[in-house]
């Protein structure tokens, strides 16, 4: 009898099972190949599917019965080779279907009893040793194993990650394999990253740039420092950095120098840069996709690979849909060698247990991983996630670096990351000491409030603004910005502008290219900001205002005043607002600027100097202790007590760099757009595809109440597959809602506006 592991394919063929175990054994000793373990990957690559050498499953392709485990039997015959010595084989085999469940002895004890019990089967698939025979009968043998990737004394995070490293190279396997057989054809290979030639390219286009740039030659120089740093830098063995360096440095392109240096030096396979935040991905790709131009723009699609949420929606972007599906395939599994993402898309998939997520970090094993903007990952993460990252550096070969102008004292933390991983977090830094970037990167003046100065109101703030011909405010909340607006809107309007994550991103960007196109041509323009526009976001304004915020917020900002050196100095002018209500977005965030107000009130404004990497350390540090990151305790209901208990589905659950209790809402800011999206959507119901297309139209907003009256003016959309409303994603019927200034306005009394 043929065994099959899928049924027909479009030429009308089903698969045999023993040739899709033995291609996804290959394929997944393959992927294991880079980090040492190819070995137990075949295993679990042979095992994965054994339970549908069972009559249940066979006549389930038959279409007679439903609902079968395929996935148990694999994993009972992998505990039972020496009985729980291979965790993670048994993990990942059962978890490639349900998704990866709990490691500790205790969990896996339920799975070792029935393997111990001849009374009591596995599987609905059928009994173990008849399912055994049948895959022995097939041609097929289990290769011995002597040792496992999974290591207890690693630390939990870094047991957990070698888990998921494992089921990673299983799940990318068996997806690429069924892909093959239902389409009819292999899939085309990522191309190699080849960082010679790349940084060939890179080092031409930043020299043509250098010979254009029209900045301060003390800012050329300082940038053509830094860069030199980078290469000389990429030399260095792997392991963990840090790229300490003024805001308008050049930061972007020349830790990509740097990843491109250290990669021909050390064979790394990928770069992987991780933005926290969808407003500069478009800006940082789009320096990327310039610099490496001369690849061609049909190498340039699959060299580069944007995988977040914005993808594919660039202005002017008129590719074939065969590309789209191209890219739509890389993103899968990041077989790509330039990757671009977002800090939710790589650190949420680290600590996931699904297939999805999981699938692409096998390729992250010898990769430079640049990390942008670090300072804007969660205190309450820090911990874990410096666990995770220094096992990826330390057992698979990758390279870390965190690049900032502030950066945060993780050093400090290193202690309690040592609990989770034994290699704990001691980076090295990038940019010589030497080099004293930040003392010749002074290019603005800070005006600190008085100590005892009173709020001031928004219609002062207003008036100060006005009598600038280029100035930016930047507020903590977005009914702050509001308030300010409604000051300057009437006798400002043909040049007044705002930013805040209640437009959409389409409509961000829009704002952004005209604000960069007024400065550059000297026309006037005044930009009302909540803080997405610090870190990262490229305009050069020669006065700046700052309601007062955390300290890493003050810093990022002042990068926005005189980015360019075009003047002596530019001016940055601190302020108390005023206050009605909640003053800051979140409790983090209240006690981050609560933390920097105490830190000025003890040194005066003599001691606060942005420039001073001193100042941020001592800032830090302070904010750990009150936030008592270091010291904090697992309890059995949070992340960290989940990490100890090796709980996998509940790990993922309490890991997001985003709260989940957000909602998409697809809003009515290009009234063509939304009604096309709307009426497909409609009939045609959720699909990946769709949520794509309106990503560049959507706002997050709070899930609303019940009784919230903004209720009456979201529509649910229905899942396509089951026609199920869909728990996060709504339109919003109200176009009179969607302000062309201030974007989603909800009614007055609604309780959805995120800060």
């Amino acid at each position: 009898m043929v065994y099959l592991a899928h049924s027909a394919n479009k030429a009308g063929h089903p698969q045999p099972l023993a040739e899709h175990l033995r291609v996804t054994a290959e394929l997944a000793a393959r992927f294991a190949e880079p980090f040492g373990a190819a070995a137990e990957a075949r295993v679990a690559g042979l095992l994965h599917d054994v339970g549908k050498y069972g009559e249940r499953f066979q006549a389930r392709l038959r279409g007679e019965v439903h609902g079968v485990d395929h996935w148990t039997a694999g994993a009972l015959a992998a505990l039972d080779r020496k009985q729980l010595q291979f965790v993670a084989t048994a993990l990942a085999v059962q978890g490639h279907h349900i998704g990866l469940q709990q490691a500790e002895k205790q969990a896996l004890g339920v799975l070792f009893e029935q393997q111990c019990s001849p009374g009591l089967q596995p599987s609905t698939s059928g009994p173990r040793s008849e399912l055994l025979s049948r895959f022995t009968a097939d041609g097929l043998q289990l290769p011995p194993l002597a040792s496992t990737c999974y290591s207890g004394l690693a630390g939990k995070a870094a047991a957990m990650l070698d888990v998921r490293m494992l089921f990673s190279a299983l799940v990318d396997a068996d997806f690429l394999d069924t892909e093959r057989h239902f389409s009819g054809q292999e899939r085309e290979p990522g191309l190699p990253l080849e960082p010679e030639r790349a940084l060939e390219l890179l080092r031409a286009h930043l020299e043509r740039k250098a010979a254009e740039c029209t900045a301060a030659p003390t800012v050329r120089q300082l940038r053509a420092d830094l860069l030199h740093a980078c290469l000389d830098a990429g030399t260095l063995p792997p392991g963990l950095f840090t790229l300490t360096a003024p805001t308008g440095a050049g930061k972007t392109l020349s830790m990509l120098a740097f990843a491109l240096r250290h990669a021909a030096e050390h064979g790394l396979r990928r770069v992987v840069v991780v933005i926290p935040f969808l407003t500069i991905i478009e800006q940082t790709v789009a320096v990327y996709r310039e610099a490496l131009a001369e690849l061609g723009e049909a190498t340039l699609h699959r060299y580069l690979l944007e995988d977040h949420s914005l993808a594919g929606i660039r202005a002017g972007d008129d590719r074939e849909d065969d590309d789209c599906d191209t890219r739509r395939l890389l993103a899968e599994n990041w077989d790509a060698p330039l990757v671009v993402t977002t800090n939710v898309q790589l650190l949420e998939s680290l600590f996931a247990n699904r297939s999805r997520p999981c699938r692409k970090l096998h390729n992250l094993a010898r990769s430079v991983i640049l990390f942008d903007e670090v300072q804007t990952l969660p205190l309450r993460l820090a911990v874990p996630t410096l666990a995770t990252l220094s096992r990826l550096a330390e057992r698979y070969g990758a390279t870390i670096v965190f690049s900032t102008a502030t950066q945060p004292a993780f050093s400090h933390l290193d202690e309690a990351v040592r609990k989770l991983c034994v290699s704990g977090w001691q980076p090295q830094e990038i940019v010589p000491a030497a080099l004293h970037l930040f003392n010749r990167a002074r290019r603005v003046k800070v005006h600190w409030p008085e100590r005892d100065a009173a709020a001031v109101t928004w219609s002062e703030v207003a008036q100060k603004l006005a009598r600038a011909s280029q100035a930016l405010c930047v507020v903590n909340m977005k009914r702050h910005a509001w308030a300010l607006l409604d000051e300057l809107a009437p006798r400002n309007g043909d040049r007044l502008f705002h930013l805040s994550t209640s437009m959409c991103p389409a409509h961000r960007q829009a704002v952004v290219r005209e604000v960069k196109r007024r400065l550059t041509a000297c026309e006037p323009c005044l930009l009302v900001s909540t803080q997405c526009v610090e870190a990262g976001v490229d305009v050069d304004f020669p006065v700046v205002f700052r309601a007062w915020g955390p300290l890493d917020g003050l810093a990022q900002v002042a990068g926005r005043c005189n980015r360019n050196g075009k003047q002596a100095l530019g001016s940055l002018r601190v302020f108390h607002p005023e206050e009605e209500g909640r003053p800051y977005p979140t409790g983090a965030y209240q006690q981050a600027a609560e933390v920097a107000k105490a830190l000025f009130n003890d040194r005066g404004a003599e001691g606060m100097d942005l420039d001073d990497p001193e100042l941020h350390l001592a800032y830090y540090r302070m904010l750990y202790a009150t936030a008592g990151v270091a010291e904090r305790s697992a309890d059995k209901d949070d992340l960290l007590g989940h990490l100890v208990t090796q709980h996998f589905a509940k790990v993922a659950e309490k890991y997001c760099i985003i709260p989940h209790a957000a909602v998409n809402v697809l809003v009515p800011y290009l009234p063509e757009a939304f009604k096309e999206l709307a009426e497909q959507v409609r009939n045609r119901g959720l699909t990946r595809d769709w949520v794509t297309r309106a990503r560049p139209f959507t706002v997050g907003v709070y899930r609303p109440r019940d009784d919230d009256p903004v209720r009456g003016h979201l529509e649910p959309v229905c899942v396509a597959r089951t026609q199920a409303a869909a728990e996060d994603w709504f339109l919003y019927l109200e176009p009179d809602h969607y302000h062309p200034l201030k974007g989603l306005v909800p009614i007055a009394d609604s309780s959805t506006l995120i800060a």
